[in-house]
């Protein structure tokens, strides 16, 4: 687990890293705020559509060949698309990388299938968990360093990012170990990795069926959130890289604090799909207070108090790997990942699209806030199936394991 929890780790600085910039590096190839959210939503959307191609593919190559490959592929990838996008000179340039590099990059699809390897059934909400804590200290040391970066020089982050993706894909090569026994992998089909046969065999696993709607509600307003949050703060509040950055660390301090530390407390009181329920309504209250709050000091006490929030993620994945078997973990998260990454390709369409509407609205205009009161909306219908889900898996006495 140490292994896969420093690889993420790296992953996520480096990736955390250009979230504060990526957007103005698109908007300085723009003239007005509608042209800059419509240049975001271009080269997000790009990366989304790949990765919505790509993942499945890659999951299933990893059941067939191992996850170590499929990761040093992806980390290949992040690094083409770090030290192109610092070189840019045009739009198009942005574009095109985001989508090799979005091809060539299932990490997190990977890495949750790394974990299922070596894990006991029982013990995988946990150790999704940690996991979950590696993304998120990777979102308080990569945001926060990438806005100081960008404030020194737009591209740096880039540059640095695009370092640690080298630096990972040397500790991938001579370092991280290999999960996946040869007789417990699976030989590579084309016509179950496309991504449509991926996501219907999502649909029909046994008994999660109903939760394929709750991951992909979540996921498409996680995107939004994701891909309107620098626009909408810098529109409403007149943030930089700087504050953003910080606003991005407290995301993932309290990340970390949830899922590395209260989320074994969580699950010891609360069962899986009842943790799912609880996230769901505080994600729904929180989507809500940033699209109307009043004043910027207000989003950071939002994000302290969307404590339930950070741990559905854990709880889904732990309740979807245990509904199959060790052969079968790679091509799984994998269809997670694509069903994930269409909400990528649909995230930066909606959340930017809703924002080049109302762009040019006064700061105090409340109708700023319309990508993530549409969050709130998708999380409120996820909410219903969530409950549909717990009446149908009655709550059993918590596993002492978890």
């Amino acid at each position: 687990m140490g292994f896969i929890f420093a690889t993420v780790l790296i992953d996520m600085i480096s990736i955390g890293l250009i979230i504060p910039v990526l957007p103005v590096i698109a908007g300085s190839f723009s003239s007005t705020q509608a042209d800059h959210a419509m240049a975001y939503l271009l080269v997000a959307g790009a990366f989304g559509l790949a990765n919505f191609v790509g993942s499945p593919v890659l999951g299933a190559l990893s059941d067939q060949y191992g996850r170590r490959p499929v990761l040093l592929i992806g980390f290949c990838g992040l690094a083409l698309s770090f030290f192109v996008t610092a070189a840019a000179t045009a739009l198009w340039v942005l574009v095109a990388v985001r989508l090799v590099s979005g091809a060539m990059q299932a990490n997190i699809s990977v890495a949750n299938a790394y974990v299922a390897d070596i894990t006991a059934p029982q013990d995988r909400a946990k150790r999704f968990g940690q996991l979950g804590a590696a993304f998120g200290v990777g979102f308080i040391l990569g945001p926060a360093t990438g806005g100081l970066l960008g404030a020194i020089d737009i591209r740096l982050p880039f540059v640095v990012a695009g370092s640690l993706a080298l630096v990972n894909l040397a500790y991938g090569y001579f370092v991280l170990p290999e999960s996946l026994p040869l007789d417990k992998r699976r030989a590579f089909d084309w016509r179950s990795a496309n991504p449509i046969s991926s996501l219907n065999k999502l649909a029909h696993l046994k008994g999660v069926g109903v939760l394929v709607v709750v991951i992909g509600l979540s996921a498409l307003a996680q995107f939004i959130l994701h891909s309107s949050w620098v626009l909408f703060t810098t529109f409403k509040f007149g943030w930089g890289p700087k504050e953003n950055g910080w606003s991005l660390f407290a995301v993932g301090l309290v990340s970390v604090v949830v899922q590395g530390f209260l989320l074994p407390k969580m699950l010891q009181r609360f069962s899986s799909p009842r943790l799912v329920v609880l996230a769901l309504v505080s994600s729904t209250l929180a989507y809500l207070g940033w699209a109307l709050a009043p004043q910027p000091w207000m989003m950071f006490v939002i994000i302290g108090m969307n404590i339930f929030g950070y741990a559905a993620s854990a709880a889904i994945q732990s309740i979807v790997s245990n509904s199959v078997d060790a052969t079968r973990q790679g091509a799984t998260m994998g269809a997670v990942a694509s069903l994930n990454s269409l909400m990528a390709v649909l995230g930066p369409l909606i959340g930017p699209g809703l924002l080049t509407l109302v762009a040019e609205l006064p700061r105090d205009d409340w109708r700023l806030g319309a990508p993530f009161l549409l969050c709130a909306g998708l999380q409120a219908v996820a909410l219903v199936f969530a409950l549909r889900f717990q009446r149908t898996h009655p709550v059993q006495p918590v596993n002492a394991h978890a």
